[in-house]
């Protein structure tokens, strides 16, 4: 289809062979009379490009040239002007008002054909750019829906509330850094006297990174969570699958081949009544044990990432909590937070607040520990998804 061009001069002989000079040149090709007759051609023909003289009864160049391009539709439609007038003034008040170019007569045919083809081509590059943008634009729109309804999904595997089981009571704080993130964790309940909770870090951002979260957590939570060996009832305790067992099971089915990502987890196993807690970490941050009487251990037993299927063996550690006892579980999103200047918070920084509040409730201390994150980064978004879960070991009820 040939591109419409407008021409406009109230000079019958110089609007004709500038008619005749286009559609030689395979330009469609109509014509206005002056200012007036110029805009309702302009909204009868929508024209790809329009050549104006100034000099025009009724409106001259610059009153048409403003009224055309107060029109939304013709916003991206070159004007240029043609005109005896030589001023720089006259030049620079056709660009300020919507003009793209400026043609002094006598013209040279070879320039007038140059422009227009110059200005033709800026047309149709922005036009498809425009496109483009309007479809990634779309695409953004329905890729946050999906994120959105993602997150929701993810968010619905989090504890539905803070469970107090036996002398246990847990609490915990989570902010991706995304609409979806790769951190997850989640406290289950297995009989009257054990718990199981766990902490997961993703390696990467974004939706595949959270599709492994998720993936784990439904293996985690389905058909006995994987805390029992198959076939085995809740009840005989004694044939509970061990940390080491869990977190071997998942190294083998989420190799880094397969899905292209790695993560860290600490998973423990906690009798509620006894306090007697069997965990195992792999490659996670250990856990700060703030004792009653405020001395601090970490636990560090486990082995590497999961997703080496096998490489490197994983070893469990077993500890006693005692009433009074506070276990708190991170995920790096909070020690690799980074101010301004590209320091870190750190794990000292993270410990001391921890062992400063522990007289705190479990809420008030992970408030407290997000709200000095932000004030340490001056409320920057963190990069990374900052989780934390931790539990109080007391008397029961």
């Amino acid at each position: 289809m040939s591109e419409r061009i407008l021409v406009v001069d109230d000079d019958e002989y110089s609007r004709g062979y500038l008619a005749i000079l286009l559609r030689a040149s395979d330009y469609e090709t109509f014509e206005a009379v002056d200012g007036q007759d110029a805009y309702e051609k302009a909204v009868a023909t929508d024209p790809d490009l329009i050549l104006m003289d100034i000099v025009m009864p009724r409106l001259d160049g610059f009153q048409a040239c403003a009224l055309i391009k107060a029109e939304e539709r013709f916003a991206d439609t070159p004007i240029i002007f043609l005109s005896s007038k030589s001023d720089t003034e006259d030049k620079i008040k056709g660009l300020d008002i919507g003009g793209v170019d400026y043609i002094t007569k006598p013209f040279d045919e070879g320039e007038v054909l140059a422009r227009v083809r110059s200005q033709l081509k800026i047309r149709g590059l922005t036009k498809e750019l425009r496109q483009a943008n309007e479809k990634l634009t779309a695409k953004q729109l329905h890729l946050d829906e999906d994120l959105k309804a993602a997150g929701e999904i993810q968010r619905s595997m989090l504890p539905a509330f803070t469970p107090h089981l036996g002398n246990a009571t847990f609490g915990w704080k989570f902010h991706p850094s995304d609409q979806v993130g790769g951190d997850i964790f989640n406290v289950i309940p297995l009989d009257n006297d054990l718990v199981s909770f766990y902490v997961l870090d993703v390696s990467g951002h974004g939706a595949p990174s959270a599709l492994v979260a998720v993936s784990v957590t439904q293996i985690l939570q389905s058909g006995g969570n994987m805390c029992l060996l198959p076939g085995v009832e809740k009840s005989n305790q004694s044939l509970l699958a061990s940390p080491v067992e869990v977190l071997s099971s998942l190294d083998r089915e989420f190799p880094i081949e397969r899905f292209d990502r790695y993560f860290t987890m600490f998973y423990g196993c906690l009798n509620v009544h006894t306090g007697e807690l069997v965990y195992s970490a792999a490659a996670h941050p250990p856990p700060l044990l703030l004792r009653a009487d405020g001395r601090c251990e970490l636990l560090e037993e486990g082995g590497s990432i999961i997703g080496l299927v096998g490489k490197v063996p994983f070893t469990q550690g077993t500890v006693r909590l005692e009433p009074g006892d506070r276990l708190f579980m991170y995920t790096d999103g909070i020690t690799e937070y980074e101010d301004a200047q590209g320091n870190f918070f750190g794990r000292e920084r993270l410990f001391g607040l921890v062992k400063e509040h522990g007289g705190d409730s479990l809420d008030r201390l992970l408030d407290t520990v997000y709200e000095s994150l932000m004030q340490f980064g001056q409320e920057r978004d963190p990069k990374d998804d900052v989780t934390m879960l931790a539990l109080d070991f007391g008397p029961s009820d």
